[in-house]
């Protein structure tokens, strides 16, 4: 049974969705989703966590197909109820992967990357969002006793995420860092674009999240072919010539 402290948890990270920053940042992400997945074909596009009250962040999707899969059924409403770490999808079966802040909302991040892995195709696109831990977001999250955004565990790195991903083979195809707007302010949906996507001429703050983009490597292998033996000399087992000269 879920404990009171959880549901709590997930409570309040939903009425963090519905104030003016967590709104603003879900507006933001969903139109970079938007770019990001122009590209993104296939039969299946699978988002591994809820991230906000709808689907708003599928709504750029190409694929046939979304499904959403969380661990309960608050957020974004999930089709599917069970564990990222422990995905009940066949192997090799799902053309795309969205991972929008899950790993850090996880006990065990890398364990979710393994396991998406395991689901994705060879030569599958894996898109993972994060909040950067060097930011104005990383600190306020350092700081916060029950995480910002509520009940994140941690903030990984950029480079973190990425050495466990070219070290399960895959190729980093893009990279973007959006989140310019302070983890303290209270942008209006005009402001959403230019606070949060872009930079401002006069914005001095650093960027306080990131997207990256990667692609499954799918590594044939080349039979190799067994090396021709060199004939054996026709002389082997002749009694060799000498220069002694003969009687």
């Amino acid at each position: 049974m879920r404990s009171s402290h959880i549901l709590d948890r997930e409570a309040a990270l939903q009425r963090w969705w519905r104030d003016s920053l967590g709104a603003a940042l879900l507006g933001a992400e969903s139109e970079l989703l938007g770019e990001a997945l122009e590209d993104v074909f296939g039969w299946e596009l699978l988002q591994v966590g809820a991230w906000g009250g709808t689907r708003e962040l599928l709504a750029g999707s190409r694929a046939r197909r979304q499904t959403i899969i969380a661990a309960s059924r608050s957020g974004a409403g999930p089709d599917v109820i069970g564990r990222a770490s422990q995905l009940p999808i066949t192997s090799d079966s799902v053309d795309a992967v969205l991972l929008p802040h899950t790993l850090e909302f996880a006990a065990d991040p890398y364990s979710i990357v393994r396991e998406v892995d395991r689901v994705l195709v060879g030569e599958g696109q894996l898109i993972v969002m994060g909040f950067r831990p060097l930011s104005l977001w990383g600190l306020r999250a350092w700081a916060s006793r029950n995480g910002f955004p509520p009940g994140m565990r941690r903030v990984l790195s950029e480079g973190r995420v990425q050495e466990w991903l070219e070290l399960l083979g895959y190729e980093i195809v893009a990279r973007r860092r959006y989140l310019y707007a302070s983890p303290w302010s209270h942008p209006g949906a005009n402001e959403a674009a230019t606070k949060i996507l872009r930079r401002g001429l006069v914005d001095p703050l650093p960027s306080g999240a990131y997207l990256l983009k990667a692609r499954k490597r799918l590594y044939t292998l080349t039979p190799v072919r067994p090396r021709f033996r060199e004939k054996a000399p026709v002389l082997a087992g002749l009694v060799k010539p000498t220069t002694r000269s003969r009687s």
